[in-house]
């Protein structure tokens, strides 16, 4: 392992501002830390709070209205100088543009954006690779191959010509291997595949510091276990410095050495990942630690920043932070647990009653065609799938991206068809019913989709949203639909005002986008809806409120869920039983304790184990064997 305690960055005074004709915001406000080689520091802090800001304007990637207005950002390349670097604010457009993939990379959030749809990936690595070395196309693609090597998209040299050294000629084997690869086009490979190919991509010219933007947010909790451990081995082997910017403190705990907790742009709370999780000291801090979900405890209600500080203005505008406890345990222990009794009597009430849903045998294939467009197989997206959900139930429903939990959801909801198996919905057969029959029984089965903002009509005020399912129906006239869209914002914790009725969505947050969709969802009186991944897009602090309002609704209003996420930890604290999908098939199907404490397959316990715990024993573990490497 190549570290030692040479600063790589340090940043000084940092304050960016984004101007308008009307008011000036100030994103980051006069922050200061630093970096080593060797060493990954953790910026935590909710969507609005700095973080992203704060890394593009290390990158010198600010773009009008923003600026930076103040600060320094010394930066060191060098192992042996001595005289602190070079700020990177009086570099020319021309010299950061050169430092830019060289010395300093980064990579973003979502992976799909950052690269081109029309050129393969091979084309877009070799195109990074000349752009910064003097390669020819030939040692270039060279390098691309043994970068995809590296991230682990291409098996070791070794283990391929122990896989192809029975062929009549291995080397032409294995280049027709490696070539298929760069041949592919972004949208032939997975969430995780291309992100380990912006990684390679960023790690192409062996930057000395790494800027990771979110670089797991959109995966799976086995792909991003998977991601985390090769930035860390990344780290390790080749002695960079490390950004790496969440929101949640949970990845934190996985990679870093030291953090810095951001909030409106401030930076409350510095500290080693040890300390930082053993002895939060801001009430901040403590509310992002505590929010997530742990499948350890059987919480009614997941706290959140609020159940932490408060916040007041003064009477010359400024917002003041009070702390309203002195610990995490005082939180918790105003919280109240779900007992087995509990739990026991409640899955007996659940099954006193006939199924509100019922599949049977359920399939749903997908015909895979060549060049010539004749069948050459069928893929089974859904294979034989049976299950019941009980009315008042919520079912979870958990698994990796391409495991059918999605074909599943919206096969129930007739969006597709089946290709065989039945669904029994309240005692009517679902697949039998016409258009018209099919329309009706739409209004006591909704879905909240996973991105609030796509959901919504950006031409429509929210109060026209929600309105709109009742008058499809008929429900009413004017006067009724709006008193019932006052009603329903108020109750998903948005003002019902017709100020807020008459603001649109991009006018809100991420959260309160979510809570417009579950209003609407809520107009008819549904009996029945599908939560597809609702709040796996959502800042930790959010997600708790809007799993804590889901719950309370389903209390409220006798609901029926399918709540589905590939965070088992969200889909324990929501859910009865839980059903785990893996290929198209359900792996198993029990309790929620059950599946969690006992799970039976293999594939279970590995989402299980890649759950980000934060765990101190966990932390100590991990930083005593990088020492002993």
């Amino acid at each position: 392992m190549n570290r030692s305690n040479q600063t790589i960055l340090t940043v000084e005074g940092l304050r960016v501002e984004f101007r308008s004709r009307d008011k000036t915001l100030v994103a980051v406000k006069d922050i200061s830390f630093q970096v080593n080689r060797g060493e990954t520091l953790g910026i935590v802090g909710e969507s609005g709070s700095g973080k992203s800001v704060t890394a593009l304007a290390v990158m010198g990637l600010v773009e009008n209205p923003g600026k930076v207005t103040g600060g320094q950002l010394w930066f060191n390349a060098m192992a042996d100088d001595s005289d602190g670097g070079v700020d990177l604010r009086s570099l020319s457009r021309k010299q950061l543009e050169t430092l830019r993939g060289n010395q300093i990379a980064m990579i973003f959030q979502e992976p799909m954006t950052s690269l081109n749809p029309v050129y393969t990936i091979g084309f877009q690595l070799v195109e990074a690779i000349q752009l910064h070395q003097p390669l020819t196309k030939s040692n270039a693609e060279k390098r691309a191959l043994s970068l995809l090597q590296e991230v682990k998209l291409l098996p070791s040299d070794d283990a391929l010509l122990e896989e192809y050294n029975q062929s009549n000629n291995p080397g032409e084997a294995i280049d027709r291997h490696k070539r298929a690869l760069l041949d592919r086009y972004p949208h032939q490979l997975s969430g995780g595949q291309l992100q380990r190919i912006m990684i390679a991509m960023a790690i192409s010219c062996d930057p000395v510091l790494l800027i990771a933007d979110e670089p797991t947010t959109a995966l799976d909790v086995t792909v991003q276990a998977t991601i985390l451990d090769l930035l860390r081995e990344l780290r390790d082997r080749r002695g960079m410095g490390m950004m790496f910017i969440t929101h949640d403190l949970g990845l934190v705990a996985e990679i870093a050495d030291d953090v810095a907790v951001m909030y409106e742009g401030n930076i409350v709370e510095t500290g080693s990942v040890i300390d930082i999780f053993s002895s939060p000291r801001h009430p901040y801090t403590q509310g992002l630690l505590t929010c997530r979900p742990n499948p350890d405890r059987r919480l009614q209600v997941l706290p959140t920043v609020a159940d932490f500080m408060s916040i007041t203005v003064n009477d010359q505008g400024d917002r003041q932070l009070t702390a309203k406890h002195e610990s995490i345990a005082e939180v918790l222990n105003t919280l109240p647990e779900i007992s087995d009794v509990q739990v026991n009597e409640r899955l007996i009430h659940l099954r006193s009653v006939e199924p509100l849903l019922s599949v049977n045998n359920l399939t749903v294939s997908y015909p895979i065609k060549n060049a010539i467009g004749r069948v050459e197989r069928v893929f089974k997206a859904v294979n034989d799938v049976s299950f019941e959900v009980y009315c008042g139930e919520t079912l979870g429903l958990v698994g990796e991206s391409g495991c059918g939990k999605s074909t599943l959801a919206r096969t129930l909801l007739r969006l597709m068809e089946p290709s065989g198996g039945t669904i029994q919905f309240d005692n009517q057969d679902l697949l039998a019913m016409k258009s018209n029959a099919l329309r009706q029984l739409r209004q006591e089965i909704q879905i909240i989709f996973q991105n609030p903002f796509s959901a919504l009509d950006p031409r429509m005020n929210v109060g026209a949203a929600v309105m709109e399912p009742l008058k499809i129906f008929g429900r009413g006239n004017r006067t009724d639909f709006q008193v019932r869209a006052r009603y329903l914002l108020d109750r998903v914790g948005l003002d019902g005002s017709p100020e807020t009725m008459a603001r649109y969505p991009h006018q809100f947050s991420g959260g309160q986008r979510q809570r417009i969709c579950i209003a609407r969802a809520l107009a008819l009186n549904p009996k029945f809806i599908i939560c597809d991944e609702s709040v796996s897009a959502l800042d930790v602090s959010v997600q708790a409120q809007v799993l804590n309002l889901l719950k309370e609704l389903q209390a409220e209003f006798n609901l029926t869920y399918v709540f589905i996420s590939h965070d088992l930890s969200v889909v324990k604290f929501m859910s009865d039983r839980i059903m785990v999908m893996n290929q198209g098939k359900i792996e198993e199907l029990d309790t929620a304790e059950q599946i969690y404490r006992n799970p039976s397959k293999a594939y279970t316990r590995k989402l299980i184990n890649s759950i980000p715990s934060g765990s101190l024993d966990k932390i100590r573990s991990r930083q005593a064997m990088r020492a002993k490497s």
